[in-house]
């Protein structure tokens, strides 16, 4: 196969990077070449250097094999795309964009303009469409593509790691019937792919190989590495039950914190299930597949074969791959599973998929537009020589024609000058409308306002143990503060007089007051604190953290109060 095409898949995980070689075989089958894995810090605190770690990976692994100037086909994790499923009533071919792009505004959480987005139809046999959504920041895409880049080989396709497995599993397991749910367990998150049939949903759980590891940490009072370093030695899901422990009293330990960390991720998953088949008319799943790099734990697929009750297997993304003499057969067996997003994205090259999104950087696509229409310049640019060439001779005639036509041109604008002023009146006519319409476009922002706050707020909140029970208005509360202290009259006084200079004057604010219960955990207030500094991160909104109250706990309730303020950073949004 010295003269196949050669096919690069690049997975970019939060704790390690794979690069893929392929090669397309005579039958027009893949062949996996060769793959090697660079890993990444583990630990959360070195996130801040986790482009520099993957831009390092990248080029060492391109440099390894040769890959340099190689197009390249790359996946981001998912926690890095938003994501959403959209059903939409059935319309013609020619209003799907234009339908798809006004869902996409009113869906992905930030300014659309500050995003790439893209989006799949999916059969779903019913008389409505469903459409998949994925956008991501475009400042974070290029930071991406500037270390891909980095190592010297090109962008292909840029995919999401979920969609990149649901390909490779419609290659390989074609022959399945019923819903089938692939589990993905990677670093950070826990990816659930539903599949039946042509239809296909996924959904994202926060908890991943790292929750294990924290867990660990905190139990045996480790740093994050060395828990880490626990984790690959010893851990193994304890089968709990009958089953006897391990004899080193440390590797039960470490067996039960992972069983504890899986029967949550389990309890997750089940209420996915239901989700799935209440929300989207999904059917129950009748087989597990397990994929990703917690999935290779032992005793992993029994815990899960106990907890579902149904057929449990790993995923082998290699079942119609061909792999190369000179690739370990022993190390592709133990790894098969983790290798879904490369075989995905190789094909993406060879073949049509059923699910086709590209994510590309705009700078990409500009690139690759520049170097399409490049062969129609140069050729434009010899054609315009040679007619040089062929007319120099007629230079003396054609100057005297272009004078005369020059002539006429004058002539002929003279009238126009006219339309000219018509067209600088009418310009401003409309520029004094838009003035005019200002006020009214201001509105219709104000209306989007509190389904962006709701959808902001709940996505911030990370932990179940953290409930939402009301929100107040803090321009209310601050105009009952500031009546209760006997300053209304400063407060409701005119512009005419005001100039009210009197010390201790309140300042009406406008936000909202969020008020909530916490349950008993080991952790205290603490999951409070997390949910106020994921608050904080919001982009529409203000903590005021010397406001935050919360009730301390005790041994007589199983839940605390709390309250935090929120202070809108866009001015004149009204709270009504």
């Amino acid at each position: 196969m010295a003269g196949s095409k050669r096919i690069y898949s690049l997975n970019l995980g939060t704790q390690s990077v794979v690069l893929a070689e392929f090669l397309m075989s005579r039958g027009g089958g893949l062949v996996l070449n060769r793959y090697r894995s660079s890993g990444l810090l583990a630990d959360p605190t070195a996130d801040p250097t986790r482009m520099a770690q993957t831009r390092m990976a990248v080029a060492e692994l391109a440099g390894s094999m040769k890959a340099g100037g190689g197009v390249v086909n790359y996946a981001v994790s998912a926690q890095s795309v938003f994501t959403r499923f959209v059903k939409l009533p059935s319309v013609g071919e020619e209003q799907v964009d234009q339908i798809v792009s006004f869902e996409a505004q009113q869906n992905v959480p930030f300014p659309i303009e500050e995003v790439v987005w893209g989006y799949q139809l999916v059969d779903t046999g019913g008389p409505d469409m469903e459409v998949v959504l994925a956008a991501i920041k475009s400042d974070l895409l290029d930071e991406i593509n500037g270390a891909v880049e980095h190592s010297g080989m090109r962008t292909g396709v840029v995919d999401v790691s979920p969609i990149a497995i649901y390909n490779a599993f419609r290659y390989n397991y074609s022959d399945v019937e019923g819903c089938s749910l692939l589990v993905d367990i990677g670093s950070r998150t826990t990816n659930l792919i539903f599949v039946d049939g042509q239809k296909v949903f996924s959904r994202s759980i926060p908890i991943g190989g790292s929750k294990i590891t924290e867990v660990v940490a905190k139990d045996f009072n480790e740093n994050f590495s060395d828990a880490e370093e626990r984790k690959k030695r010893d851990a193994f899901v304890s089968l709990g039950g009958a089953y006897a422990d391990a004899e080193d009293p440390n590797l039960a330990r470490v067996s039960k914190l992972v069983r504890n960390s899986m029967t949550r991720l389990h309890a997750e998953i089940a209420r996915s299930i239901s989700f799935y088949r209440s929300q989207q008319g999904g059917a129950a799943p009748v087989r597990v597949y397990l994929c990703g790099g917690g999935a290779g734990m032992p005793y992993m697929r029994e815990f899960f074969h106990e907890k579902f009750q149904m057929p449990v297997e790993h995923f082998n993304p290699l079942r119609n791959v061909s792999v190369a003499a000179g690739v370990d057969s022993a190390q592709v067996g133990a790894e098969a599973h983790t290798l879904g997003e490369l075989v995905g994205l190789a094909l993406r090259s060879t073949s049509s998929c059923p699910m086709e999104l590209n994510l590309q950087p705009q700078s990409v696509v500009r690139r690759k537009q520049a170097s399409e229409v490049t062969p129609f310049l140069v050729l434009a640019g010899v054609s315009i020589l040679a007619g040089l060439a062929a007319g120099w001779t007629y230079f003396e005639r054609a100057s005297s024609i272009a004078a005369e036509m020059v002539q006429r041109v004058e002539q002929q604008s003279a009238p126009l000058k006219e339309y000219e002023k018509k067209i600088k009146t009418a310009r401003e006519d409309l520029r004094k409308a838009e003035e005019a319409a200002a006020p009214f476009l201001k509105l219709a922002e104000d209306r989007e306002h509190w389904p962006k706050l709701l959808q902001d707020i709940n996505s911030r909140l990370k932990s179940d143990l953290v409930w939402v029970v009301s929100f107040k208005s803090l321009e209310a509360l601050d105009s009952a503060e500031a009546k209760s202290k006997g300053l209304k009259a400063k407060l409701t006084e005119s512009t005419e007089k005001g100039k009210a200079k009197a010390s201790g004057q309140s300042t009406v604010r406008s936000g909202i007051m969020i008020q909530g219960l916490y349950l008993n955990n080991p952790d205290g207030a603490k999951v409070v604190d997390d949910f106020v500094r994921n608050l904080g991160e919001s982009e529409l909104y203000d903590v005021a953290k010397d406001e935050l109250k919360r009730s301390v706990p005790n041994e007589k309730e199983w839940a605390y109060e709390f309250s935090v303020p929120l202070v809108f950073k866009t001015a004149g949004v009204s709270e009504k």
